[in-house]
């Protein structure tokens, strides 16, 4: 019985949350994304823990699954992919600097960071977008809880205040599903 109780309690948070909702942050975000591929920029994105995991899903859906009928995804790079990357540069720098310092040698001007956070208040996702908002990226967060200090540095927020993290990350793949989905048809020309 406890276990239906749990099912029941989690579809009916994520179900308030998306009933109803106002889309425009995710249009917004969608068309800075797709500019950027128009203009052949790339995305980056973020994140730790499960999402860490929901970047690198994402980043096979904007590469593979946006082409559409041209078949040509987005220049796209999940910057938690890389674990060599990631222990060397938390080992000789600080793990708040795993995405910014990769950021510094890889990011340029128009290219999209999409930074994915339950709680908005990790360190390494704040200095990234703070790296990403000096190098003239366009930063983008996707955000649970309160939204934390993401709030203040990102340049647009897509935020459900939800204090629960197995759903915000749920939240960020169902975003990043309307992202693809979306780009996908723009591609398409509909």
């Amino acid at each position: 019985m406890s276990i239906k109780i749990a099912c029941d309690e989690y579809v009916s948070k994520l179900t308030d949350l998306l009933i109803g909702r106002n889309w425009v942050d995710v249009e917004n975000a969608t068309n800075t994304i797709f500019n950027a591929w128009q203009d052949h920029q790339r995305v980056y994105l973020c994140g730790n823990g499960g999402s860490a995991g929901n970047a690198i899903h994402l980043a096979n859906d904007l590469l593979y699954g946006v082409g559409g009928k041209s078949g040509i995804g987005i220049d796209v790079e999940a910057l938690s992919a890389n674990p060599s990357v990631l222990t060397c540069l938390a080992n000789d720098i600080a793990y708040e600097e795993i995405y910014s310092k990769q950021l510094e040698v890889k990011g340029k001007p128009g290219d999209v960071l999409i930074g994915l956070s339950g709680s908005g208040n990790s360190p390494n996702i704040i200095r990234a977008l703070e790296t990403g908002n000096n190098l003239s990226m366009n930063t983008i967060a996707i955000l649970g809880y309160t939204g934390g200090e993401c709030l203040g540095v990102a340049q647009e927020i897509i935020h459900f205040p939800i204090n629960d993290m197995q759903i915000s990350e749920d939240l960020q793949l169902i975003v990043g599903h309307m992202f693809m989905q979306s780009l996908r048809r723009m591609a398409d020309g509909q």
